[in-house]
């Protein structure tokens, strides 16, 4: 490349994407796989892309559960970056993008502008089978608080995902349920329904060494905590 007074400078590099980042375009035609490593295609086609760097001409794309090499001059030019695909897709609880994601190397940790994570979102959703694909990758920020200090287990207890609230505190790195948000709030004070409320309880009780029988009931109305100062 040159400049209008004739001095040669040299070509700039391809910027590749930014880590974690997803490119959605839109097939303008369609297209038969030629090749194992190809990906089969219809006009109108939505594709997720992932690697436009390693080859201009061959685009690693991934559309419906079927992932392969797409040809760039099938799709519009101009596409839409998705900046943390994880997040979103664990928001509509979509666990085969999720496990896409994962094989591409998206990051599982990465914050959202409230400083959630993708677990998080799983867990305020109440996608459970999200939930299980994420903890593994996650367990290290499983206690992880966002802007207005929730963790995983404040927001899967705020909507009443019990089962999600179980999960939490049954991991292998089990969240804490007496960590406090912004408001003073543990995930219990959150919780509403009766299982979440049940399940919390016993694991703060647990926690102090106080194991309960099985045939111990909850009440609803009462929170621990009130008189046990340590």
């Amino acid at each position: 490349m040159s400049s209008a007074t004739g001095v040669a400078y040299p070509t700039p590099p391809k910027v590749a994407p930014k880590p974690g980042t997803v490119k959605v375009v839109r097939a303008l035609y369609s297209y038969t796989a030629q090749q194992p490593d190809e990906l089969t295609f219809q006009e109108g086609d939505v594709m997720y892309v992932y690697d436009q760097v390693t080859d201009a001409n061959w685009w690693k794309a991934r559309c419906d559960d079927k992932t392969g090499l797409i040809p760039s001059n099938y799709v519009e030019n101009h596409v839409q970056e998705i900046e943390l695909p994880m997040h979103e897709a664990a928001r509509r609880g979509n666990l085969s993008f999720i496990r896409e994601c994962l094989q591409q190397g998206v990051s599982a940790t990465a914050l959202d502008a409230a400083h959630n994570t993708a677990l998080q979102w799983a867990c305020h959703a109440g996608h459970i089978d999200c939930v299980k694909e994420l903890l593994p990758v996650s367990c290290k920020g499983i206690n992880h608080q966002n802007k207005v200090g929730d963790t995983p287990l404040h927001s899967a207890a705020s909507r009443g995902h019990a089962d999600v609230v179980k999960l939490l505190l049954d991991s292998s790195v089990a969240a804490d349920p007496t960590i406090v948000n912004c408001m003073g709030e543990t995930p219990l004070d959150l919780a509403r329904d009766p299982v979440s409320i049940g399940i919390l309880k016993e694991a703060l009780y647990l926690r102090k060494g106080k194991r309960l029988s099985s045939q111990a009931s909850y009440d609803p109305n009462e929170y621990v905590g009130d008189d046990d100062s340590e």
